[in-house]
């Protein structure tokens, strides 16, 4: 008997296994199994149950109502600090959220994005609300009270390029460690005089010069740690790192980096290296000096923080930190699967960096000038 769609499952009500099993002449467990455990019917009766289902327009059983049933939902949720373009607009980010796609898709669970947005929106409930069995928590401030809503709902975690917490596993690099090497690079160089074009140090980032104070206390973990390298370096250089000038930069952009750039590049005197912490920024930097009529790297070394692939094709080509973003993106997302699975999941992974050294750096040009270099 043929039933049209606007008998059932129309009107806005969906069919029900029910229906399906009366009308195919079987129990409500078989209509179950049809979508369920398939090895439990014969092909010609799971189809029969199929044909059935379609002409009384039953799509199958409900996935919330099932997720609800065993208390898993079926994907894993990624939070991280800014708006949700940003998640596709930053070259780092897209290759860390491919890493992170590849573990979930070969687990066959899903994704969800959960962006923090700006610091006035930060709703806790949005993470409380959020349909996830686990969540990788992506370089977000120590002090958000979106972190502390997300681990508050004790589901299985991974922390990335945050300080660690307790027992939940993390993965990140030495960025102290790292920006260090880039400092101490231009310092073997031979430069004195060093600007800093940093990222946020905290969600409530105005952009501007930022004071010692503001460095000291920068919530933002990756930030803070490269300050400390830089200093680091500078400061066995023999050279004072509290008069090195830090702009704060409120976006990750190549236009904020290019603003950054513009305002130390007016210091007096002018610093002859600049230490820039993503390869975003530096881009911007490069503009700058370019605006600026001044070279690069003869009148100015710049040194970004990532090496995305535009870093490679910039012009000139950018001397930059290399971190592996997608590895690091894989390696928590099999980090968080495996805690779904109960298996024993390591505490922490650090990955490695290494400095790749290109075209935007030689010695100041008062040292071609002395004669000191050849």
């Amino acid at each position: 008997m043929y039933f049209n769609l606007s008998t059932r499952g129309s009107g806005g009500r969906r069919a029900t296994s029910k229906e399906v099993a009366a009308e195919a002449g079987v129990s409500p467990a078989t209509v179950s199994n049809a979508y369920n455990r398939p090895d439990q019917l014969s092909p010609a009766l799971r189809e029969r149950v199929f044909e059935v289902a379609r002409r009384l327009g039953y799509a199958g059983p409900d996935p919330l109502g099932r997720g609800l049933r065993r208390r898993r939902t079926g994907a894993v949720g990624m939070l991280y600090t800014d708006r949700l373009s940003y998640a596709f607009a930053d070259p780092a980010a897209v290759m860390f959220l491919e890493g992170v796609s590849q573990a979930t898709e070969e687990a066959g669970l899903g994704l969800l994005l959960i962006p923090g947005g700006s610091l006035g929106d930060r709703d806790p409930e949005a993470v409380r609300g959020a349909a996830m069995d686990g969540l990788v928590i992506y370089c977000m401030a120590e002090d958000d009270p979106l972190v502390e809503a997300a681990l508050d709902r004790r589901l299985p975690a991974v922390l990335v390029d945050q300080p660690e917490r307790g027992d939940t596993p993390s993965v990140g690099i030495d960025d102290e460690g790292a920006a260090r090497t880039a400092a101490e690079h231009l310092t073997r160089l031979g430069h004195r005089r060093f600007g800093v074009v940093s990222l946020k140090l905290t969600p409530n980032a105005t952009g501007g010069f930022a004071d010692s104070q503001r460095r000291e206390y920068a919530t933002y973990r990756s930030s803070r740690s490269r300050l400390k390298g830089y200093a680091t370096a500078i400061s066995g250089a023999g050279l004072s790192p509290g008069e090195m000038p830090v702009y704060e930069c409120t976006e990750n952009t190549p236009e904020d980096g290019r603003v950054a750039a513009e305002a130390i590049l007016a210091l007096h005197p002018r610093p002859t290296a600049l230490l820039v912490m993503s390869d975003q920024l530096a881009l911007g930097a490069l503009e700058a000096a370019r605006r600026r009529e001044l070279s690069v790297p003869e009148g100015l070394s710049v040194v970004g923080f990532d090496d995305v692939p535009a870093a490679a094709r910039a012009a000139p080509p950018l001397t930059t930190v290399w971190q592996p973003h997608a590895e690091k993106g894989v390696k928590a997302g099999r980090l968080l699967i495996s805690q779904l699975r109960g298996e024993e999941a390591s505490r922490t992974e650090v990955l490695p960096t290494r400095l790749v050294l290109r075209g935007s750096t030689v010695p100041p040009a008062e040292l071609w000038s002395e004669g000191g270099w050849s």
